[in-house]
């Protein structure tokens, strides 16, 4: 297939690169598109430079399959314009998530949903990916009725820019300096904070939104009871969420854990005896979410509390793309896939 990557430069773009690599994907041809400044830089893949290439006016990038990581002004500026001629667009913003027309897709969960796309297929939020990793193998064993996440969320969140101001911030600190804010609000080093998105009149940020209305769309559970609350944490990779899920029947963690063992990109760490179980250091740079803390939840009869952590970028971003891309085989005919402009 004929590849473009849009956003080639920040760390998802360029995750995208190392991704096509390893997993040895189909390609023909391969472009990187990137902001004006970057333009006519090069990127290594396969041990050869590629010029990096601003996006072109008439819409047309040249590719069967777009991953486009570039953020959501962009995506709503474009996606729609590469579809028309002739790319299958896997987006990784949030601009079209909760479109009607696009399915919004984790492979291990809703591959179906592919085969319903007009052109645009979206990658869900990461936390949203890790989080359900784990909930929706639970799901189709038990039923899921309720959860409550409260999420450890890395600086890889916020791209590059925030994996520098941690790495800045906590090197000021030590020499006995200042943190000094420039990505976040707040000081991220030694500190955590409530997740930096906009904040509804009801008191949930932006992220916490997403985590509801992304998993009711992908587990097809419209009436799904769910809430978040999503913390900024000092790690610079892997996210973590803390989950407490009610299911329509009592659930033994014997059950969970034979359930979660067998699930599709699930590892499952659950040492008691030890004192072991999922950390975002052993999460970073792997491909699979790592699952435990798996027991009983002491407030809820039957219900269920675990910790799950996944690597931000891999799995909650480009990794899910690519597999996406994977799924696909070959990209559908032109006139399947074009689709009006939003209005």
């Amino acid at each position: 297939m004929r590849v473009a990557i849009v956003g080639a430069t920040g760390a998802v773009g360029q995750e995208f690169l190392a991704l096509l690599a390893e997993r040895s994907f189909p390609l023909a041809t391969l472009r990187l598109f990137a902001s004006p400044r970057s333009a006519g830089q090069t990127r290594t893949f396969a041990g050869e430079a590629i010029t990096l290439e601003v996006l072109p006016d008439d819409g047309d990038l040249g590719a069967d399959v777009v991953f486009s990581s570039a953020g959501g002004s962009v995506s709503k500026a474009h996606a729609w314009r590469w579809a028309e001629h002739g790319a299958v667009v896997i987006d990784n913003t949030s601009a079209w998530r909760l479109d009607e027309r696009v399915p919004l897709v984790v492979p291990e969960i809703n591959p179906e949903a592919l085969h319903d796309h007009t052109g645009v297929i979206a990658n869900p939020n990461c936390s949203t990916i890790i989080a359900l990793m784990a909930l929706a193998p639970l799901h189709r064993a038990f039923g899921l009725v309720r959860a409550t996440l409260a999420t450890y969320q890395a600086v890889s969140g916020a791209g590059q820019a925030g994996i520098d101001e941690l790495d800045r911030q906590s090197r000021a600190v030590l020499a006995g300096g200042r943190a000094v804010p420039q990505t976040f609000e707040h000081p991220i080093a030694f500190n955590l904070f409530s997740h930096d998105s906009e904040i509804g009149d009801d008191g949930y940020n932006l992220e916490e939104r997403k985590m509801l209305l992304e998993s009711r769309k992908i587990l097809t559970l419209p009436g799904l009871r769910l809430s978040a609350t999503c913390i900024r944490v000092p790690v610079f990779r892997a996210h973590g969420v803390a989950v407490h899920a009610e299911f329509e029947r009592s659930v033994d963690e014997d059950e969970a854990g034979a359930v979660l063992a067998a699930a599709e990109g699930v590892r499952l760490v659950d040492s008691r005896a030890s004192n072991t179980f999922p950390m975002p250091i052993e999460a970073s740079g792997r491909d699979e979410v790592l699952v435990g803390r798996i027991r009983r939840d002491a407030s809820l009869d039957g219900g269920l509390a675990l910790f799950v952590v996944g690597d931000q970028i891999r799995k909650g971003a480009a990794l899910n793309a690519v597999q996406i891309g994977e799924a696909l085989g070959a990209p559908r005919p032109a006139a399947v896939r074009a689709t009006p402009t939003a209005a």
